[in-house]
């Protein structure tokens, strides 16, 4: 059984679903991470949130962004699985569904994201480049990557 796909703008969000993303998100990127910063960085409010259910429970997110909000392109940003999902892949299946998504809701097959280098051959494997040298961020080693149209 695998997940059951959604995507809703800030609005359309329940306020359940909402704490559960900000939650998850909480879960992976300050307490396994161990990575004090700010989530809420006014960005959710613009972006489309796409994330996956399984038994009811979110267990993935990412969100999506048209081009000029977060970079020149589209982007993908705050990508999470929850960790006791993690040995299904389902980081694979919600990058093939938000690459799908960008292309489907803002027209756009070229998109930049702001990696976290340990994850640079994730993303490889999802058709982007290394497009900048390592640079910090909430300390934290991160790389600028880009998907091209055909790639």
């Amino acid at each position: 059984m695998g997940l059951e796909w959604k995507i809703k703008p800030f609005e359309a969000l329940s306020v359940h679903e909402l704490y559960d993303l900000l939650k998850l998100r909480s879960e992976i990127f300050v307490v396994e991470q161990n990575c004090v910063y700010l989530d809420l960085d006014g960005k959710d409010k613009v972006a489309l949130h796409l994330f996956g259910e399984f038994e009811g429970k979110i267990v993935a997110h990412a969100r999506l962004f048209k081009a000029g909000i977060s970079f020149d392109n589209a982007s993908i940003g705050r990508v999470v699985v929850d960790e006791n999902y993690r040995d299904r892949k389902w980081g694979h299946d919600l990058m093939r569904e938000a690459i799908a998504a960008v292309a489907h809701h803002f027209g756009e097959n070229n998109i930049t994201i702001g990696a976290q280098l340990y994850l640079k051959k994730f993303y490889e494997s999802h058709g982007f480049v290394q497009t900048s040298e390592m640079y910090l961020e909430d300390d934290i080693p991160h790389i600028e990557m880009k998907k091209e149209q055909g790639s």
